[in-house]
């Protein structure tokens, strides 16, 4: 008997929206192209500038508009690629050592082993609360390493919540969540981020990190609510994996080894290291990187492999996270069309002109919005701060907001979007190394912003109105 012909449509049917999702690389590449046709729209203009304390910063009411600038040739399009990668070099590397660093302390096996016996510990295959409690725990230590240590400073975790992730039985998609979602809220609201706050406090001539307590409301809340949307949707979100992290063997049969312990005490030496560095001597990507290669060749001579073994293991984990490091130096290329063009300082003047004649409360939650317009064409936190506070600041003065309250909403403004923006380096470098496209990344990350942002949102009208 012939069986009945499936209809031709079916299986479109049952494809979710967000598989039909833009590679990576051909979205950022339209938006690269709509920020090139951008630019024969807005004029060219530029604010002068000053050398204070060592920095360049703005000088108010000093804009103009640049009559002389040349539009950009279409050839310029295709040059401003290599430049972003050639710009963006430093994430570009980091994403590849990290990779192999990463590569090679899983193949020691210490990694897994801690995992499994942590896990076991606390029951994460027994019930479905123990899991909940783990990916609650995990979303809040990544947290606090966010507001701590930074952003791109803790991108060697991220590995390890895929593999947390996979002891509880779930996707790699619920680890990169908790890990990337938890560092990139906690380095957004840190109450001490010194990128951010320090440099838009030091042009606000504010005390260093004031007006702490309700940025660390905004972090608390915000990670409760990542939390919370972990547990309820993305562990029940399909997920299509080409490398599924999968535990080897049931929780009850891992066992940590002395080399294991051996290994992890390389490992948690280095990230000691590496945080004393980066609050100590100003350590950053460069040096991070250095940091990540040494780790790996200790822990590799440490487990026992040759020269060989290790570059083998090197060159593995480096190739694994290469198609994520591309999409890093092509969102790269944005920045520079419009810094050819010389827009980026009319696209500020424009958007701080919206503030003028605003009420106080209104006027935070547009620069909130505005600072993330901007984070789209200035994805650097404190050159950011460097460019628009010298010109907002005078902005609350005038329309009688507090600078301590206008710094909050470029701080939420600038820190929140990097979790969803294309040329946010940093968050692009960690999804590299947990093996989620930028494609997967947003259908998962933006349902959650729209709850904290009203929450900050929410949080800043109040203060306002309670002379924060």
């Amino acid at each position: 008997m012939n069986q009945p012909h499936p209809r031709a449509g079916s299986d479109k049917k049952q494809r979710k929206w967000f598989n039909e999702f833009p590679d990576p690389m051909v979205l950022i590449f339209m938006v690269l192209v709509a920020v090139y046709l951008l630019t024969f729209i807005i004029p060219a203009g530029e604010f002068a500038r000053e050398l204070v304390d060592g920095r360049n910063r703005v000088i108010p009411d000093s804009f103009q508009l640049l009559a002389e600038t040349a539009p950009l040739h279409f050839f310029d399009l295709f040059l401003a690629i290599p430049q972003g990668m050639i710009n963006a070099s430093p994430f570009l590397f980091i994403v590849f050592i990290a990779g192999g660093l990463f590569h090679v302390l899983q193949s020691t096996g210490a990694l897994e082993n801690m995992v499994g016996v942590a896990a076991n510990k606390v029951g994460a295959g027994n019930s479905l609360r123990s899991r909940n409690l783990i990916i609650v725990l995990g979303t809040f230590i990544y947290g606090f390493f966010g507001v701590a240590v930074g952003g791109e400073n803790n991108i060697a975790l991220v590995p390890l919540g895929v593999l947390v992730a996979a002891a509880i039985g779930c996707s790699r998609l619920v680890g990169v969540t908790m890990a990337v979602g938890g560092i990139g809220i906690g380095f957004a609201l840190s109450p001490i981020n010194p990128y951010t706050v320090g440099v838009a406090q030091s042009i606000g001539e504010l005390p260093l990190f004031s007006g702490w307590s309700l940025r660390l409301l905004m972090v608390l809340t915000s990670l409760a609510l990542l939390s919370a949307y972990l547990c309820l949707r993305v562990v029940k979100m399909e997920f299509h994996d080409d490398q599924p992290a999968e535990m080897s063997k049931p929780l009850h049969e891992y066992r940590l080894s002395r080399q294991d312990l051996t290994i992890l005490g390389i490992f948690l030496i280095g990230l000691a290291i590496l945080v004393t560095g980066v609050f100590t001597r100003g350590w950053y990507i460069k040096e991070i990187t250095a940091i990540f290669l040494m780790m790996a060749i200790v822990i590799g001579f440490a487990s026992g492999m040759t020269a060989n073994q290790l570059v083998k293991r090197m060159m593995e984990g480096a190739a694994s996270v290469t198609s994520g490091a591309l999409v890093i130096g092509l969102a790269a290329s944005i920045p520079v069309i419009l810094q050819d063009a010389h827009v980026i300082d009319t696209i500020v003047k424009s958007l701080s002109a919206i503030l003028e004649g605003t009420p106080v409360a209104v006027a935070a939650v547009l620069t909130s919005i505005i600072q993330g317009i901007i984070n789209l064409f200035i994805p650097s936190g404190s050159a950011q701060a460097l460019i628009t506070m010298p010109i907002l600041i005078p902005v609350a003065d005038l329309i009688g907001m507090s600078r301590q309250l206008m710094v909050t909403a470029f701080q939420i403004g600038d820190g929140l979007t990097n979790l969803f923006i294309p040329t946010a380096g940093g968050i692009l470098a960690m999804l590299a190394l947990g093996r989620v496209s930028y494609a997967q990344w947003l259908p998962v990350i933006v349902p959650i912003m729209v709850p904290i942002y009203v929450l900050c949102w929410v949080m800043m009208v109040a203060a306002a109105y309670l002379g924060y």
